[in-house]
């Protein structure tokens, strides 16, 4: 069985990105939970666990220009799917956090919170956010005034600050709120005379 999440749905910046695990019951992993709830030197002792004690992982990326050209849900599913494709061990059932994934022809089923309740799909989303996580922290080194180290890509004052002080990169989602800044509303073609006093 395969569990599947994703991580970087809600960013402005960045990938979305997936994580299929599917894992070995002789080699369990304690401490496996959402990533949420993990320290980040914890998830990522957790993560490399995972990697090597898994009977196999695998990540599905999708870049900013394509779920600009889709959607945010579109994207978080294509890079799912590609997860679950990439998995060098074909599953039997695949448990997903909260969707469903067209396209696979893999028994599924979709488990709201599935990141708390399942063993699996909590290490999906362990590795899919370490992952994540070092990717952004390579694109601080690009664009160090953004503090995607810090921040991730996620709508934090910071990045809003450095969004209006320096406009967005390459790396942020042009379509999501807040990335550009608002175009002012054209004027009216016809104005009301003014009250006479």
């Amino acid at each position: 069985m395969a569990g599947v999440d994703e991580v970087g749905r809600g960013c402005l910046a960045g990938p979305v990105v997936a994580g299929a695990v599917v894992l070995d019951r002789d080699r369990p992993v304690q401490g496996v939970r959402d990533s949420k709830l993990l320290a980040p030197p914890d998830r990522e002792r957790l993560a490399r666990e995972i990697a090597t004690r898994a009977l196999a992982f695998a990540l599905g990326v999708v870049d900013p220009d394509e779920i600009d050209r889709t959607d945010i849900l579109r994207a978080t599913l294509v890079a799912m799917r590609r997860a679950v494709e990439a998995l060098r061990v074909r599953p039997e059932f695949v448990l997903v956090d909260a969707l469903t994934i067209p396209g696979i022809a893999t028994p599924q089923r979709g488990i709201v919170h599935g990141d708390r309740l399942s063993a699996s799909i909590a290490a999906a989303s362990i590795v899919a956010k370490f992952y994540r996580d070092e990717m952004m922290r390579f694109f601080h080194g690009l664009y160090p005034a953004y503090g995607f180290d810090r921040h991730k890509g996620y709508g934090t004052r910071d990045h809003f600050d450095a969004l209006a002080r320096y406009g967005p990169t390459p790396l942020h989602r042009s379509t999501f709120r807040g990335v550009r800044p608002e175009v002012a509303p054209a004027p009216p073609l016809f104005s009301t005379p003014g009250r006479v006093h």
